[in-house]
């Protein structure tokens, strides 16, 4: 049976919950629906949902789930059907906002910019590019920096968020063809696991302060830190304003240094007002690292131990050239076997995911193998290949 052409219409916004709830049901009869959102989070913490746009195999639909009284409880359950593949491209700011709204992870869920990875297309390779590639489609990137909070939109904001569904059904069956060719598919499950857990998404306050890389081994100045850092990640949670713009970086290691314990005190440290040293969120802090200050020695923070020596610079070059080898051989992204940091940690004797399911065979077995001097590496014209040690 041949497949219909879907419209190339612009879709009228759904604003009222009957017509989202006929959508949804329809889509639940698919086998996938492509999914994308549109969001403002510059002048808030939490990402302030502005569109869903949602693709079966013949419709395409822009949900304004701004509406006046729209009810989202549909779309909840269509993200929620196991039947039914939810497709996105480069997915992990849109989950994060379905796990807020929905207190759960789309399942199932696809990530084309992670399976492109695992198919050759290079390290977070771009929707559009996907879509030349894969859709023979060009895409319109002039509404990308939109206000989308705004009201009316307009027909080409419209049309350009809708294109961010239709072009993805085309990327989303010539990839799954593709990696099914290749015997990949396992490859890409593995990797969809990590994104479809709940706590990849979920920044804990208590570890916040390592994000500052502090540069003392002094316990107690970084237990102000921690408490510093976590009382800033919970008060933009309360208040629902940017981490940076509720206190920077730089604020928070200098509270720390100093242990304000008085307003006129934490009024001093740069970043801070009177005003603010003086309000809620001045009194919550110095009360946060009041309680620092009481923690026994045996309760407080301390730096992540040196690894020991530093392993030798020649071995973690040529690891990074064998990785790159690698990839080129069984074309994968380099970035999705292994990090930098994870190659050091490799030459440092380390365990790390690249010694680990499907990465272990493209990369990791190599990696130890080279270490212990079975293979070696040349050159074979103008590629570099594997050498069986004598």
């Amino acid at each position: 049976m041949s497949r219909r052409q879907p419209s190339t219409e612009v879709p009228v916004p759904i604003t009222d919950t009957a017509a989202l709830a006929a959508l949804c049901e329809r889509l639940q009869g698919e086998a996938f629906v492509t999914v994308d959102t549109e969001f403002m989070r510059e002048r808030t913490y939490w990402p302030e949902l502005c569109l869903v746009q949602l693709a079966g195999d013949h419709e395409v639909a822009v949900v304004d789930t701004m509406a006046p009284g729209l009810d989202l409880a549909p779309l909840g359950a269509l993200l929620a059907d196991s039947k039914v593949v939810k497709v996105f491209h480069a997915a992990r700011q849109d989950v994060e906002i379905f796990l807020l709204k929905f207190g759960a992870v789309p399942t199932p869920l696809y990530d084309t910019q992670v399976a492109a990875m695992v198919a050759g297309f290079g390290d977070q390779v771009s929707y559009d590019a996907l879509a030349r590639a894969l859709a023979g489609a060009s895409i319109d990137k002039a509404h990308r920096f939109s206000d989308w909070a705004a009201r009316p939109l307009s027909p080409a904001q419209i049309s350009y968020a809708a294109a961010d569904v239709t072009h993805l059904r085309a990327i989303y069956r010539g990839l799954v063809a593709r990696l099914e060719r290749e015997g990949r598919t396992g490859w890409v499950e593995e990797e969809m696991a990590a994104l479809a857990d709940p706590a990849t998404y979920r920044a804990d306050p208590e570890t916040q302060w390592e994000r500052l890389k502090p540069r003392t081994h002094n316990r107690r100045f970084l237990a102000l830190l921690r408490a510093a850092a976590a009382w800033r990640e919970r008060e933009a949670q309360r208040v629902n304003i940017p981490r940076q713009r509720l206190a920077k970086d730089e604020t928070l290691l200098e509270v720390a240094a100093t242990a304000p314990t008085t307003p006129a005190e934490l009024s001093r440290a740069r970043g801070i007002t009177d005003g603010f040293a003086k309000g809620k969120s001045g009194a919550s802090l110095l009360a946060a690292l009041e309680e620092a200050r009481k923690l026994p020695d045996d309760a407080l923070p301390e730096l992540p131990r040196d690894r020991g020596p530093a392993p030798s610079p020649a071995l973690v070059a040529l690891l990074k050239v064998l990785l790159a080898a690698q990839s080129e051989a069984h074309h994968v992204a380099p970035r999705l076997l292994a990090s930098t940091d994870e190659l050091e940690r490799l030459a440092a004797g380390e365990d790390v995911p690249a010694l680990h399911g499907w990465r272990r065979s493209v990369f990791g077995d190599a990696a130890l193998a080279l270490k212990a001097g079975r293979i070696a590496l040349g050159v074979d014209g103008k590629k570099v290949r594997v050498i069986e040690a004598g």
